[in-house]
């Protein structure tokens, strides 16, 4: 049965790759996407949602627009050296965004008229979803799962030495989501997400088969990924590759049994100062542990079974969810 997913995303390269794969799934019923401002505005996000769904021929996957700014009340800090000033690394999308896909409302009736059987993935800021628990308390409780990339759990922050980027943009929503969710919420942190490494030889593999096939929205994929390594390699010369953490993600709700995750209290530092936003776990063997909200958070999974599924998955993009 396939698992039906509402998706938030800021719509940065890794994001925009993590559509395409969830489209491309057999596995994946892609109910809708919230696009959130976060890598890019989110008009600049919203727009590249409508992008997708003209690409892939798809225009019956809604798009709602999500929060323009954080909790906090500071204004957005977007990313363009690492996703491009359109979230789409070099590609300048030549299209006209209908506004009317603004209502943020319709991911209310998605979850009404399937209780107990949407699947939340947030890839980007928790400001959207933390709205969503202020505004629709009771609809909430009737989600099935949420799968949150965010945090970093005893490794390094990515944009502090302590904090991620999606809980440090918005540690507030962050804090609302981890308690008020029913139940343990499945948290992707950095440091599992970082190993999620695709090689530029994997796909230039992807991108010979996409232009045998003639798949337009597959073209999209080399450009954005060597945009995306390219910042990464200038950062870390060693690297082989470039990690898709909102694709991994994505992957870990479908194959769950390659995952090693642990239930353990998770804590999200709001108080202004050098720890702001950092992800806290405890992880003590011990009884006595923090009484902190009880999350599953993901320490390792299967690199083999991941690049194997992403690689199979990745060429269907004229086979499911996709004419292209």
């Amino acid at each position: 049965m396939m698992k039906k997913v509402l998706f938030f995303s800021d719509f940065g390269i890794d994001d925009n790759i993590a559509v395409l794969y969830a489209f491309f799934n057999k596995e994946i019923d892609l109910v809708g996407v919230v696009a959130d401002y976060g890598n890019v505005s989110k008009q600049d996000a919203l727009r590249n949602a409508a992008y997708l769904q003209k690409l892939t021929g798809r225009p019956d996957v809604p798009a709602f627009a999500g929060a323009e700014l954080p909790l906090t009340g500071d204004p957005p800090e977007y990313v363009p050296d690492v996703h491009g000033i359109e979230g789409l690394g070099p590609i300048i999308p030549d299209i006209d965004v209908d506004y009317t896909l603004e209502n943020f409302h319709g991911i209310q009736e998605i979850i009404e008229k399937n209780p107990d059987d949407i699947i939340i993935v947030n890839v980007g800021r928790l400001s959207s979803l933390a709205a969503a628990f202020i505004l629709y308390p009771e609809t909430m409780k009737k989600v099935k799962d949420f799968y949150i990339m965010g945090g970093a759990f005893n490794e390094p922050g990515n944009v502090t030495p302590v904090a991620e980027a999606n809980f440090y943009g918005d540690p507030y929503a962050a804090n609302i989501v981890l308690t008020q969710a029913k139940q343990p919420v499945k948290i992707i942190p950095l440091n599992v997400t970082s190993g999620a490494i695709v090689t530029p030889a994997l796909i230039n593999e992807l991108d010979e088969h996409y232009h045998t096939i003639g798949s337009e929205v597959g073209k999209l994929v080399k450009p954005m990924f060597d945009y995306y390594y390219k910042f990464y390699k200038e950062r870390d010369p060693e690297l082989t590759g470039a990690p898709l953490h909102d694709v991994l993600t994505l992957w870990a709700l479908i194959k769950e049994d390659h995952v090693v995750s642990l239930e353990i209290p998770v804590k999200i530092v709001v108080n202004k100062g050098e720890a702001f936003g950092q992800s806290i776990g405890d992880f003590r063997n011990s009884i006595d542990k923090a009484e902190y909200p009880v999350h599953k958070v993901a320490i390792n999974f299967s690199y083999t079974e991941f690049i194997k599924d992403f690689f199979t998955t990745m060429k269907n993009s004229q086979v499911h969810n996709g004419t292209g």
